[in-house]
């Protein structure tokens, strides 16, 4: 009851209802809540402080960056519940509304144009032409039951995006802030409250052991240094039973992208995927093809126990 009643006190002032209505929408740091209401540092940092230590927010640090959210899974059950009953017509939240929506246009342009300037394309799969739609039909129908994702490499988000109504809890972790920031952007909006990005390193995910239903990886194993650790690591952080599912090229002999997109691997063939699931501790199930002009494969797989 205490832990109740110091979450309600905390809840009960108007800018800090106004902060979890825009938690509501997606993660933000201080500098961005600070342009959306128009208030000092100094006192948001106050407000955001308390609502982190009654649990109603969740504070993550990101380098020199941290950023704040809501609760994913039952944790923010109540504060879900608090800003369900804010008026969606209160003319506070909705300018708020309007200025969180150009932060997030901004910082969306500012990612992409940091993509821009190192001469990069976020979108691998609209760059190198690949059956992206098709990949997301075979991709929705290994993951039918709710539960909780872990997506590896997550990049602008959309693998979140596409299974965010399918599941209970969906984490993407990525290495890289620009493409956070795209996916923050993409997962802004109470339809993925239940879901959050984390900067991290794919070798060491600093999760529970077997704490997920489903890891997806999605167009990042041809750049691991060591495809085999990386597979270890995602087994590791998925309960038994749970189903690891890698998308990602076949073998090929497209040399001009190992020097001009960086690729480390050329595709990988059925049997060394295979081997180091096996070596992972996974169970092999059959891959799919889907056809393009690389065709992509995908490998599922299942943890033994």
């Amino acid at each position: 009851m205490d832990q109740l009643l110091a979450s309600l006190r905390a809840a009960a002032e108007p800018t800090r209802l106004r902060l979890l209505a825009l938690a509501g929408r997606g993660a933000f740091c201080v500098m961005e809540f600070t342009e959306i209401l128009g208030q000092s540092q100094p006192r948001l940092s106050r407000h955001l402080k308390l609502l982190c230590d009654c649990g109603l927010l969740d504070r993550v640090r990101e380098g020199t960056n941290v950023w704040f959210a809501l609760p994913t899974g039952s944790d923010g059950d109540l504060a879900r519940e608090l800003v369900a009953r804010l008026p969606s017509d209160d003319p506070t939240l909705e300018t708020d509304r309007r200025q969180a929506a150009r932060v997030l246009a901004e910082r969306a342009r500012e990612a992409s144009e940091s993509f821009r300037r190192q001469g990069a394309d976020w979108d691998e799969m609209r760059a190198l032409e690949l059956p992206a739609a098709a990949v997301e039909q075979a991709l929705m129908t290994l993951v039918p039951e709710p539960g909780r994702l872990l997506d590896i490499g997550t990049g602008t988000g959309r693998v979140l995006e596409l299974l965010a109504p399918r599941i209970q809890q969906g984490l993407g972790v990525d290495a890289s802030k620009a493409m956070l920031a795209l996916a923050r952007t993409r997962l802004s909006g109470q339809a993925f409250a239940h879901c959050a990005v984390r900067q991290a390193d794919m070798y060491r995910l600093q999760r529970a052991d077997a704490a997920f239903d489903t890891v997806v990886m999605q167009m990042v194993l041809h750049y691991a240094e060591d495809p085999a650790g990386v597979l270890m690591e995602a087994a590791r952080v998925l309960r038994p039973g749970g189903r690891l599912i890698v998308i990602d090229l076949a073998a090929h002999t497209r040399a001009d992208l190992v020097a001009k997109r960086a690729h480390r691997w050329s595709g990988f063939a059925d049997t060394a995927i295979a081997d180091m699931m096996s070596a992972a501790g996974l169970l092999p199930a059959v891959p799919l093809t889907v056809p393009g002009p690389l065709d992509v494969r995908i490998w599922p797989a299942e943890r033994l126990p």
